[in-house]
């Protein structure tokens, strides 16, 4: 795990720039004991030639074996042990979309989602439904449920598509907070209870679980979106800062809140961007020179994976390659691309099978790998396998943003 003390320690400043390319759940599995992996079978010349001359290996975000949620794995590629930093995603949700977390805050990342007759929910995601829905049906609970707690304040804000966040405001809220989601469908949503085993634990799942009944009441009717889970409740633990740590100054480039978030709470500053991949690209462009570290962040690789759309994940990998050309002629000392976990098409979700990373640079060591894919990069990758918090240190080592340890 990344030493902060020994980061701090050695971090130099140069005019060396870092991209940091995440292609969300960019790793995959085929779909038939012969076939190619979504990264495989895309048609990627850009990475190919970047692999061709830079080094590639396999990441690990958590642990061998161990499948992540999407916070803790960017936690991890950010160098932050996603162990020790177990940070909920609800907070991460409320900073992706600019609201302020205060110290009594307790945030909350809500799904709607859709139920039958029975109480048992037949789409995790309730279609997808339009962002202007997701508008109209937070302000519907706000009305509803803003004052379903007597004592406490209750905030609820759309975040994109399905996404909403949740913050709960006021006294002696906290403890260890199970999520509502059963993560399958044809099941029943969970109530949220407390593990922590505290006075105040227990007195907060009592309020969100009052908070969700009201919220429910006020959904029934809203077909597909008639019912909604919360997941990640948790409140803003305070992470060492990023910038501090590594000596760099820091920007993110992300469509999407959670990953802002993310980026946020460890320090970086968010970069305002439009919707399209191509976006991100002229966002960078345009701050090109006001940063030393970029994370950029492209999410529909995840979004595909989870659908189980193996050839649209494909489509996202190629289009992808064509931007890269855009990042090279920025002309950046260090471009990672890589992925923050899994998500192959086969399983429609995040998994535990190592991630695809790439590094590049003009002081890197090339290997054998002669095209960037989960089996070259396995058997050919001069990184072997390696866990995810490792990167940020290496980045900074190729572009000699690290001095000499000891004599």
């Amino acid at each position: 795990m990344t030493n902060f003390a020994l980061m701090q320690e050695l971090a130099l400043r140069n005019n060396n720039k870092i991209v940091l390319l995440v292609m969300d759940g960019l790793g995959g599995l085929p779909m038939t004991p012969d076939g190619l992996t979504e990264l495989e079978a895309a048609h990627t010349p850009n990475m190919d030639r970047l692999a061709r001359q830079g080094t590639c290996g396999l990441s690990v975000p958590i642990a061998p074996g161990v499948t992540p949620g999407s916070g803790p794995a960017h936690l991890s590629l950010f160098g932050y042990d996603p162990i020790k930093y177990d940070i909920g995603r609800g907070v991460l949700e409320a900073l992706g979309i600019g609201f302020d977390l205060g110290p009594e805050d307790l945030a909350a990342r809500g799904n709607f989602c859709t139920v039958d007759q029975n109480g048992l929910i037949t789409d995790r995601r309730a279609g997808r439904i339009p962002t202007e829905t997701c508008v109209r049906l937070c302000e519907k609970l706000q009305d509803a449920t803003g004052d379903a707690l007597p004592g406490y304040q209750v905030f609820v804000r759309p975040v994109k598509e399905h996404r909403f966040a949740l913050v709960l405001r006021g006294p002696g809220l906290g403890g260890q907070l199970t999520e509502t989601d059963p993560l399958a469908v044809g099941k029943a949503p969970l109530p949220v209870r407390d593990e922590s085993g505290t006075p105040e634990g227990a007195r907060t799942a009592e309020l969100v679980n009052r908070w969700i009944e009201a919220a429910r009441e006020a959904l029934k009717d809203e077909y597909p979106a008639n019912s909604l889970n919360l997941r990640g409740l948790a409140k803003d633990p305070g992470l060492p800062n990023f910038t501090q740590i590594f000596n760099l100054r820091a920007g993110a480039i992300a469509i999407y809140p959670m990953y802002r978030g993310v980026a946020k709470l460890v320090g970086m500053t968010v970069l305002e961007t439009g919707n399209t991949h191509q976006s991100e690209i002229d966002t960078l462009k345009q701050h090109w020179n006001d940063f030393d570290f970029f994370f950029v962040h492209i999410k529909y690789t995840d979004s595909r994976g989870e659908d189980g759309n193996f050839e649209a994940k494909v489509r996202v990998i190629e289009e992808v390659d064509s931007l890269i050309p855009q990042i090279e002629a920025l002309k950046p000392y260090v471009l990672i691309v890589t992925g923050d976990h899994s998500t192959p098409a086969k399983l429609r979700s995040h998994s535990w099978h190592p991630v695809p990373t790439l590094l590049w640079s003009p002081d890197a060591m090339p290997d054998r790998c002669q095209v960037f894919g989960e089996r070259e990069c396995a058997s050919l990758g001069g990184l072997g396998i390696f866990h995810a918090t490792s990167l940020i240190p290496m980045a900074l080592g190729h572009a000699g943003r690290l001095q000499r340890y000891g004599a």
